[in-house]
């Protein structure tokens, strides 16, 4: 099946499939219309003498009644269907005057396709490209009348005949790490889906299904009285029932348009194509990689990276500039970057980063004084040296609320400030500590060092451990469950990372993207591709999608703290409880901003879909308590090692944030803290900081 036939053939399979559903909701009219039928037939017989009777009298009097709330629920339903607003991707809208040069070759791309050529661009912080339907009534006016903002142009009337085209979204990724050629091939297959989007009947189909996925939103939004209550319920029943009939009907409509459409892109830049999927697959794990190891710690200081997608294209080249596998990918920085059918790439880049961290981290639509953009250069000092020493005072502040003594006796006066040497020896255990490493000035202190096992008394042990009159710890705070919804590692460790396809990384698919059944593998650029012609899909509802509060469950936690020392397992407890806090009175940031505040000069389409309820779409799970502790201790040896070493903090672009002695990352860190964490052994970490000159015992700056 190759050339026009395959073409005719995967468009006759999608029309087919399209009539099928129409004949669902045909069907569904009838049977709401057949109540109403008996009702006619019974008052014509009445009124004619043929149906006398009082039988027959009370018969045409129920069967009138139901007929009469049949239709007038069917006509609630119909209604609903009609008017319910269908969900719509975030995004940025790319007007023609800001990038001419893309919409000139996504026009000359319909041409040489022969389909009517998208209505508008619109950028996604994702990697992924797709067509999206953007012509229901509650959407805005579709922009036929506006032949600028056109992509069909004056040219062809084909194109004049589909004023309502769908729009074409593309990663902004792509635009940012792909050359000129290697977009367009990507584009081919995704710009072809627009013909089948013209045909009558695959439209009608498409825009019911997306009206039955409006309409189980709506019921699934609940009401408070008990009538919008039972009225909702049928409302949902309904859609249901009709989304289950057309599931299937509807999967096989869009894999014939995407057969259709890829069989069509076959000519355009074939050879081409098979290169530029080796670099979407790259762009995506490259971008996965940035969002969770470099724009989330950013994120939770408030601070927001205002160019994630020159970000990309730096840990990509540094990523072939570390592994000899990938030697080929700095040629292609000589061609031309498709970045440059922008006309301002800087301000698409910021509008896009901030939607990313609406999306993925929640927070607000405008700059303010806890949420401002942070450059690349700017980002060791304001964020990496920020991060570590906020972990380290909320160390200190919750080693305080523990009542753990500041500074061990017989030490030099001063020195009772916030110290790394503290912290060494409130988890030191006396075994440890008699094989641990003699450094000055680090001698543990008998009392901060003695047992605190799970079966003592839990006063006498704070006695033991801080001094008379010391209440005791929670006995429950080593059973609390983590509620941080950060990374599952801290973004600062030492693992590897060269490896060209990110094997290490965490690469989920976004919830809009669609089924995993339907998605060919990256090596066969002409399989089936249901996203590059897909504009009608239904996706799941961005505006009344319930924002997952991930809570780890304290089962979990416990056996994770269980590796740990009961001072570490307590330790880790107040952290955690201390971390939850401090997002409780943070969580209003991620509140919707008023719909009128001025944004930027291309800012998201915010008024097309619901940001209520952020983030939408979160990274991570909670890290768990033997994490939190974990990332805490690391950022206070780092602080010691910038304060009496002369570290610096640095950024990797492949592991976010470093530490660095002399221009080199600093190494073997996190099996040192995790022998501390685990078991207690300050040896290897000891060992570690008196080979780099680092000194524990000197207070170091907090935040």
């Amino acid at each position: 099946m190759t050339g026009i036939g395959g073409v005719e053939m995967g468009a006759q399979a999608a029309r087919s499939r399209a009539l099928a559903v129409l004949r669902i909701r045909s069907r569904a009219l009838a049977v709401a219309l057949l109540p109403a039928a008996a009702a006619v037939i019974l008052l014509v017989g009445g009124s004619t003498g043929h149906l006398p009777g009082g039988g027959w009298d009370v018969l045409r009097w129920v069967v009138s009644v139901l007929a009469l709330c049949v239709l007038l629920a069917a006509a609630g339903v119909a209604l609903v269907v009609a008017r319910s607003r269908p969900a719509v991707t975030p995004t940025v809208t790319v007007a023609e005057e800001s990038a001419p040069d893309l919409y000139r070759m996504v026009r000359d791309l319909a041409d040489r396709l022969d389909v009517p050529a998208p209505s508008a661009i619109a950028l996604t912080p994702d990697c992924d490209s797709w067509l999206e339907d953007r012509t229901h009534p509650a959407h805005g006016p579709p922009p036929a009348e506006k032949h600028h903002d056109d992509l069909a142009g004056p040219g062809g009337a084909a194109h004049r005949r589909s004023p309502t085209a769908p729009v074409l979204v593309i990663g902004s990724p792509f635009l940012w790490w792909m050359r000129v050629g290697e977009l367009r091939a990507v584009l081919a297959p995704v710009v072809a889906g627009t013909g089948p989007s013209a045909q009558p009947d695959i439209a009608a189909a498409r825009r019911f299904i997306r009206g039955l996925d409006a309409a189980v939103a709506v019921a699934s939004a609940g009401r408070r009285d008990p009538l919008s209550r039972v009225a909702c319920a049928g409302l949902g029943w309904a859609s249901r029932l009709l989304l289950r009939s057309c599931r299937g009907h509807a999967a096989e409509m869009e894999r014939g348009v995407a057969a259709a459409a890829a069989e069509r892109a076959q000519a355009v830049d074939y050879g081409l194509r098979i290169v530029a999927q080796e670099q979407v697959g790259l762009a995506y794990a490259g971008w996965d990689r940035l969002l969770t190891r470099v724009a989330l710690p950013a994120w939770r200081m408030g601070r927001w990276p205002s160019r994630l997608d020159v970000g990309v294209v730096a840990a990509l080249t540094e990523l072939s500039r570390r592994d000899r596998l990938a030697e080929g990918f700095a040629s292609r920085l000589g061609e031309r970057p498709a970045c440059d059918l922008l006309e301002e790439p800087g301000v698409m880049d910021e509008a896009v980063s901030l939607l990313a961290a609406r999306l993925f981290h929640g927070g607000p639509a405008e700059t303010g004084a806890d949420w401002s953009p942070v450059g690349w250069e700017e980002y060791p000092e304001e964020v990496v040296d920020r991060t570590w020493r906020t972990d380290a005072a909320r160390l200190h502040r919750v080693l305080d609320t523990l009542g753990v003594r500041r500074a061990a006796e017989g030490t030099a006066p001063g020195t009772d400030g916030p110290t790394l040497a503290r912290v060494l020896d409130h988890l030191t255990t006396p075994d440890a500590a008699s094989t641990a490493p003699d450094v000055p000035g680090t001698a543990p202190d008998a009392a901060s060092t003695a047992p605190l096992t799970a079966g003592s008394d839990a006063h006498a042990a704070a006695e033991t451990q801080n001094g008379p009159g010391t209440p005791p710890a929670d006995p429950d705070a080593a059973r609390r469950p983590a509620d941080d919804p950060g990374p599952s590692r801290p973004p600062y460790d030492d693992s590897d990372a060269s490896h060209p396809a990110f094997a290490d990384s965490d690469v989920s698919r976004p919830p809009y993207s669609d089924s995993d059944a339907s998605r060919p593998p990256v090596d066969d650029p002409d399989a089936p591709q249901p996203p590059y012609g897909d504009p009608g899909a239904p996706h799941p509802s961005y505006g009344d999608h319930a924002t997952p509060v991930p809570t780890a469950p304290a089962e979990d936690d416990e056996d994770d703290l269980a590796d740990t020392t009961a001072r570490g397992a307590a330790l880790a407890a107040g952290l955690t409880a201390q971390l939850a806090r401090e997002e409780a009175e943070a969580r209003p940031t991620g509140a919707r901003a008023p719909s009128s505040a001025p944004g930027p000069a291309a800012g998201p389409d915010a008024a097309l879909w619901d940001d209520r309820a952020l983030p939408l779409l979160p990274l991570q799970p909670p890290r768990t308590g033997r994490e939190i502790l974990t990332a805490h201790i690391t950022a206070m040896v780092c602080c010691a090692a910038m304060d009496t070493a002369g570290a610096a903090p640095a950024l990797d672009w492949l592991d976010g944030p470093s530490l660095l002695f002399d221009g080199a990352r600093a190494a073997d860190l996190a099996p040192s803290v995790l022998s501390l964490v685990e078991t207690g052994d300050p040896g290897p970490l000891r060992a570690w900081m008196t080979e780099l000159g680092i000194r524990p015992e000197k207070p170091v700056r907090l935040v």
